[in-house]
């Protein structure tokens, strides 16, 4: 059994949340230079080698890639042979914490969600858990924009919907939302499980890099169409036209009850900042 302190965790953490707000992830910049080789509108192509201008000097100066700069999303991997000592969620927020302060992040969170008084922090930070094989812990973060979850829909569908019934959602969750989630989008569909569980299955997803692909070759080529049929919408880069409306479509899934068939589309914008450390 392997042991860590939790305030070993914090610097980590906090680093780590402000190099993902700063520096664009590869994985992003790679997405958005294909865009521009297969965006057929002009403006389309124009405003994708904004967000490159604006990753460049984002990286350079230090900076916010975007001012919205979410809330905190953490997905913690604990091996089964590591014991943490100390109180984990609290050790997670102070990273949060720290991170934000000291990189000067936008603090978005509110306390109530009624009485709407600002935390001052952007605290708490969502957390997810699990239990993995191994002795080292997995911290996941996503800076996940108020604009692109507003954006985000959860269904129930009947059985009887079937795949199609899927693919008819999450194009329609993208049709619906127009720009108003930043495109180009990077979407993260969870299929199964019950109401709350696809949910979590669809912000799992999201948070993976755009051009990751399921293991189920069944499910990858769902991906592929999911991404050729958003792209025809002709939404384009930040809605003003064009066929690189999104960049990536990621789906994770869950057994569910036979009676169910339940489908999340959690929606990230261009700024998809994500990092994660292993301790």
């Amino acid at each position: 059994m392997r042991t860590i302190p939790s305030q070993e965790i914090v610097k980590p953490l906090a680093d780590m949340i402000i190099q993902a707000n700063t520096v664009l992830g590869e994985d992003m910049l790679r997405t958005f230079r294909q865009g521009v080789d297969s965006e057929k509108s002009e403006v389309g192509r124009e405003v994708l080698n904004q967000l490159l201008d604006n990753a460049k000097i984002a990286r350079e100066e230090k900076m916010p890639y975007c001012q919205d700069t979410g809330f905190a999303v953490i997905f913690a991997e604990i091996g089964t042979d590591l014991h943490v000592e100390g109180d984990l969620t609290e050790a997670i927020n102070e990273g949060v914490r720290k991170g934000y302060e000291e990189g000067y992040l936008r603090k978005s969170i509110l306390g109530d969600p009624l009485k709407r008084k600002n935390t001052g922090d952007n605290t708490p930070a969502v957390i997810h858990y699990s239990y993995v094989p191994g002795d080292k812990l997995k911290l996941t973060f996503g800076a996940k924009g108020g604009g692109s979850e507003n954006q985000s829909r959860q269904g129930m569908l009947k059985p009887s919907d079937g795949e199609d019934g899927v693919k008819d959602f999450v194009v329609e969750t993208v049709s619906l939302g127009g720009a108003n989630a930043c495109p180009p989008l990077v979407l993260g569909v969870g299929i199964g499980g019950t109401f709350e569980l696809s949910c979590i299955l669809a912000k799992k997803a999201a948070m993976k890099s755009p051009d990751a692909r399921n293991e189920d070759p069944y499910y990858a080529d769902m991906e592929d169409e999911l991404l050729a049929r958003c792209n025809k919408l002709g939404i384009g880069p930040m809605g003003l036209g064009g066929t690189v409306t999104v960049l990536g479509v990621n789906i994770e899934t869950h057994p569910c009850h036979l009676a169910s068939l339940p489908v999340a589309v959690n929606v990230n914008c261009h700024a998809d900042r994500h990092g994660e450390i292993v301790l």
